[in-house]
């Protein structure tokens, strides 16, 4: 299978799971990856056949969304070793934009907090109460 049938066949694929909202998450993905290794395609060809449908189709790719995410939390601890409350609403206001309001609020939070999370990124605290702490709870985390 070349690689154009496997990009056609992405197309469908894609089409069938993200129909409904546009976005493909993490599972959606894994499961698209499996067919192309499955066909003999390699997982970075398959990965970049994948990012490029979705950027054609409009549709959002979580894993994109979180790399960007990671990108910029990790500019942003480059500076002083810490996330700080500011820094932490901008990554939520950038991971909104970039998920095309395909998520919300909460989930745009619960996204950032598992790149500070999986990344073992620190915190800044107050004199007297942790907002990260706080938000952790608002969302569920």
């Amino acid at each position: 299978m070349s690689l154009d049938d496997v990009k056609r066949r992405f197309v469908e694929e894609v089409k069938l799971r993200a129909y409904d909202d546009k976005y493909v998450d993490k599972n959606e993905e894994r499961e698209i990856l499996q067919i192309a290794i499955q066909q003999g395609i390699g997982v970075d060809s398959a990965r970049a056949a994948l990012a490029q449908v979705c950027e054609q189709q409009s549709y959002v790719l979580e894993s994109r969304v979180m790399s960007q995410i990671k990108d910029l939390v990790d500019t942003f601890a480059s500076n002083d070793g810490k996330i700080d409350e500011k820094e932490f609403n901008d990554a939520v206001t950038t991971c909104k934009k970039a998920c095309q309001g395909k998520r919300n609020d909460i989930q745009c939070k619960r996204m950032v907090i598992e790149v500070i999370e999986d990344n073992q990124f620190k915190t800044s605290t107050g004199w007297f109460s942790s907002w990260y702490d706080k938000v952790k709870k608002d969302v569920g985390v």
